[in-house]
């Protein structure tokens, strides 16, 4: 297999969240839709039915293209792909081929500390289809087309991905830029993002014959589907055999690619400029207004976090993390002039996002102003050795599904019994019984055996209710022990 080099390149379809779809007035939102309840006559492709293309969806592709570095194109223009399906009843597709309105850019990944930019070929508007269902145990399809005419933008990148590992890093990035730039939801989950992998293999410099994978939505079957695609095509190559060009699709309980069909060239599908829709024309006014509106992107909060100290793992939790939250969080760590920046990284990726991750717990306070207040006086408390690190959990846990402020937080902490207990003679008291309890441990700690120290305090915490200042618990029983 060391001889063989694989090439990859990926295409990227987004579900934009505009309000209506791409040429027609209805709803674009699907997701609890009765079928076929968001169309029009434009979306069944009646005779006479002339399209309107939605201002916001150009709108969305000018800031876009900033994303990945580079300006719109000033002139596009859309085109019909025809093709024959039961979920695109006019028999063809509005898209972008000759004229997109973005060309060029890059998404920078980082694989095992090493950076690497893929370029981008394109991005092009386009409407999806509608959704067929084959209902199981009988013989016939359901046609569904609320989801007919949703704008969609397709990312196309340059075949630069050389492994799986790269084309789920660079389909995770393009999750994040798509969010942060406020162009879609990226909800996964109902199909806002779909992947199709397109992988070829070959022993020399010369590109393989590719196969295309199609309507992947997670970032791990992207890199399961090259991976597997990798491996069948040398073992083929190996056997003498010839790749077939084809579209595959992805099997997830077996975890393989399954031939569907032979694939389609471009003149297979008889593009020619829509006749309906005038050419896009952007000013350079409203270029620049795409280019303010962009939001701080991925790439921008990773340098600001990393120079705040932060590691990949908890910098990458966090722009993971629910959008408006991860923003805040991060605004917060960016703005504040407190050095304990670690502890409060530790907080939002340990406590709060697990907690609003848990369906079983709803998380009442949203309010980012009086969630950094509740932060603050936690870290205070802490700070003066008033809260543990356990009971600074619960007490974050309580108020966020709470969700008020209580105007006194250390009172409210003091009467849920989780302020610890600093006075040294009441700690002192606990720490005498609990040596004596525990001689054994005691003259290991004496020894030498420092690790028993940690057992000792367990058990004065155990015996204080958690109450106690383990740091001063610590110090006491060295005290006591005299080392």
């Amino acid at each position: 297999m060391s001889n063989y080099k694989a090439t990859i390149g990926i295409e990227c379809h987004v579900q934009l969240h505009t309000k209506t779809k791409l040429f027609a007035a209805v709803g674009n939102d699907a997701r609890d839709a009765k079928p076929n309840s968001l169309v029009s006559h434009i979306c069944f492709g009646m005779p006479g039915a002339l399209p309107v293309l939605n201002k916001a969806v150009i709108e969305h592709a000018a800031r876009f293209a900033f994303a990945f570095g580079v300006a719109p194109q000033k002139h596009s223009y859309f085109e019909r792909k025809h093709y024959f399906y039961p979920d695109l009843p006019k028999g063809y597709q509005i898209t972008q081929l000759e004229a997109p309105i973005v060309k060029g850019g890059k998404v920078k990944i980082n694989i095992d500390g090493q950076s690497k930019s893929v370029k981008l070929n394109r991005i092009q508007i386009e409407e999806d289809a509608g959704k067929n269902t084959h209902p199981v145990g009988t013989d016939y399809s359901l046609v569904d087309l609320n989801r007919a005419g949703t704008p969609l933008f397709e990312i196309v990148s340059e075949p630069d991905i050389s492994s799986p590992a790269e084309a789920k890093a660079f389909v995770r990035e393009l999750y994040l830029i798509a969010r942060y730039a406020g162009v879609s939801d990226a909800d996964l989950y109902h199909g806002n993002m779909r992947f199709d992998v397109n992988v070829s293999v070959s022993d020399n410099d010369e590109l393989g014959t590719r196969t295309e994978t199609k309507n992947l939505n997670s970032f791990k079957s992207v890199e399961k589907a090259a991976e597997y695609e990798i491996a069948r095509q040398i073992k083929l190559l190996e056997k003498g055999e010839k790749i077939v060009q084809e579209t595959r699709g992805w099997d997830d309980s077996k975890q393989i690619t399954v031939s569907q069909r032979g694939k389609e060239q471009a003149h297979d599908y008889r593009y020619f400029p829509d006749p309906d829709i005038p050419p896009v024309v952007l000013s350079d006014d409203q270029i620049e207004a795409a280019r303010q509106s962009l939001p701080i992107m991925p790439g921008e909060w990773r340098k600001r976090l990393s120079e705040l100290g932060l590691g990949e793992s908890h910098i990458e939790t966090l722009l993971e993390a629910e959008l408006e939250s991860a923003a805040s969080y991060i605004t917060f760590l960016d703005d504040s002039l407190n050095t304990n920046i670690k502890t409060l990284a530790d907080w939002f990726v340990n406590i709060e996002i697990p907690l609003r991750r848990d369906e079983s717990k709803e998380v009442q306070l949203n309010d980012n102003e009086k969630r950094i207040q509740l932060y603050a006086a936690a870290q205070q408390l802490v700070q003066e050795n008033k809260l543990s690190s356990t009971n600074v959990k619960e007490l974050l846990t309580s108020i966020l599904l709470l969700g008020t402020i209580p105007e006194n937080i250390e009172q409210y902490a003091e009467s849920q019994g989780l302020i610890q207990e600093s006075d040294e003679e009441a700690i002192n008291e606990i720490v005498v019984a609990v040596l004596k309890a525990n001689e054994a441990a005691a003259n290991d700690v004496k020894n030498g055996e420092m690790k028993a120290i940690g057992f000792l305090v367990g058990q004065v915490m155990k015996a204080s209710k958690g109450k106690a200042n383990p740091k001063l618990a610590q110090d006491l029983i060295k005290k006591q022990l005299k080392i």
